[in-house]
């Protein structure tokens, strides 16, 4: 507790204040209060005088410097008093630093993204009219979606794209500069606010960021961003129109590059598998011939044909979520090793199905571990409920790897083979395209 005067001079000093400003009673005595409160002005304290006066109880915060130096949060309040014909403010002073620290780190997280620690949409909404004055024109907008998230997540799960996201962020961030402001603006969206910049400035900081994200091209899961880009240029304009421009430049940039990108992450899956497993890319070249000579042999049309060669390559492709260590392991599968093998068609499937141009080949994916005779899985399907170009891929692949060596199994005759294709006719196998499998293969003599 202290007393100052109608003036501002401390007139008395309680222990509990002498502690806190690291004062003693005797030295604060005399001194002013605007001598030690950061906010507060000579020249005010007339007026706070009389309002106090007038409401007879004021609290406020602020800042005080110490003895020593140290800057505090303060909390004041003040009463009105009359002693002795003489009139004093009345006041209780509690240090509430810690407190505001706190209040100041809950503030600066409500601003921050969980995910990515940028900022998120609030704390740039709130910027993006802060900025928007003539001082800071022109005024740029970046905006960048990530392609092929839904790829992702469903391929590997959200862990793996929330993965993808925080890599994203960080190439973003690695460009900006210092006086930009990047956050994170919705699920798979980012945005970045350029003051004083204009359209080659901004075009400038994003080939940066596409130089950034090509030298990922080559990983499992290569990052893919399209970007839209619109300028502030005149007061007049407004400045959520600006932001609109840019989201609907990127939107029709998604529309034209989101195809590639996902092609991308297709094909960087396959060179994954192709590491992992003995999936490589012979075993696909020879999938093609195998498959594309039986489908020839019954007469598909080229369409079917084209489809069946693409399956070829892509009917493990749900493979390159599972460990290497499962793919590649010698000795016999444990059961729960066994069903995550067993996970792969279905996953597949659902990564062929999110591309136009793959999509064409999802249920054939998704089908080519059903047995003729309903035994498959994993949907139990039998006979011809289960798609040709399937079963024509069911015969083709245990051909080849009953054919070529693998980590878990040796390599057979092409003798052996054909008699265990034979062997699993109208069980595993169409009978039908089982016998002319091996007719075919017999007649062309071709080698393992």
């Amino acid at each position: 507790m202290f007393w100052i005067s109608p003036e501002g001079s401390f007139e008395y000093v309680n222990k509990q204040v002498s502690e806190i400003l690291a004062y003693s009673s005797d030295e604060l005595i005399g001194k002013k209060i605007f001598d030690i409160d950061m906010s507060y002005l000579k020249t005010e304290r007339k007026k706070d005088w009389e309002n106090l006066k007038i409401q007879k109880t004021d609290i406020i915060e602020s800042k005080v410097i110490t003895k020593n130096s140290k800057l505090i949060d303060v909390e004041i309040t003040s009463r009105y008093l009359e002693h002795n014909n003489k009139e004093y403010e009345l006041a209780f002073l509690k240090d509430i630093t810690e407190r505001k620290a706190k209040e100041e780190e809950i503030k600066y997280l409500s601003y921050k993204d969980k995910l990515t620690n940028l900022y998120n949409r609030r704390f740039f909404e709130e910027e993006l009219q802060r900025l928007d004055t003539k001082r800071q024109l022109p005024i740029s907008i970046i905006m960048a979606d990530v392609n092929g998230l839904k790829i992702i997540n469903d391929t590997f799960g959200h862990d793996k794209g929330d993965k993808m996201l925080i890599k994203a962020a960080k190439i973003l961030d690695n460009v900006v500069r210092k006086e930009d402001i990047l956050a994170r603006h919705g699920g798979d969206e980012f945005v970045i606010l350029l003051p004083q910049s204009d359209q080659t400035t901004a075009e400038k900081i994003l080939k940066r960021i596409k130089k950034a994200t090509q030298k990922t091209e080559n990983e499992q899961i290569p990052i893919s961003l399209s970007f839209g880009v619109a300028t502030k240029t005149q007061k007049s304009e407004k400045i959520e129109d600006i932001l609109k421009k840019a989201d609907d430049a990127m939107y029709q940039n998604k529309l034209l590059e989101g195809k590639s990108a996902k092609n991308k992450i297709i094909q960087g899956l396959l060179n994954t598998l192709s590491v992992k497993s003995s999936e490589t890319k012979e075993h696909a070249l020879r999938m093609i011939e195998l498959a594309h000579d039986l489908g020839k042999d019954k007469g598909l049309p080229s369409s079917e044909l084209d489809r069946l060669s693409l399956l070829a390559v892509l009917h493990d492709i749900g493979k390159a979520t599972i460990s290497e260590e499962i793919l590649s392991k010698a000795g016999k599968l444990t059961d729960e090793e066994w069903e995550i093998i067993k996970k792969h068609p279905e996953i597949g499937s659902r990564i062929a199905a999110s591309t136009k141009e793959f999509a064409l080949i999802a249920e054939e994916i998704l089908a080519h571990h059903e047995n003729w005779d309903g035994s498959g899985y994993p949907r139990e399907l039998e006979k011809e409920d289960i798609p040709y170009l399937a079963r024509i891929i069911a015969i083709a692949d245990a051909y080849d790897v009953m054919t070529n060596e693998r980590p878990y199994s040796a390599a057979i005759s092409q003798k052996e083979a054909l008699a265990e294709i034979e062997s699993c006719s109208g069980s595993q196998f169409d009978p039908e395209l089982a016998k002319a499998f091996i007719k075919m293969i017999r007649s062309l003599k071709k080698e393992p």
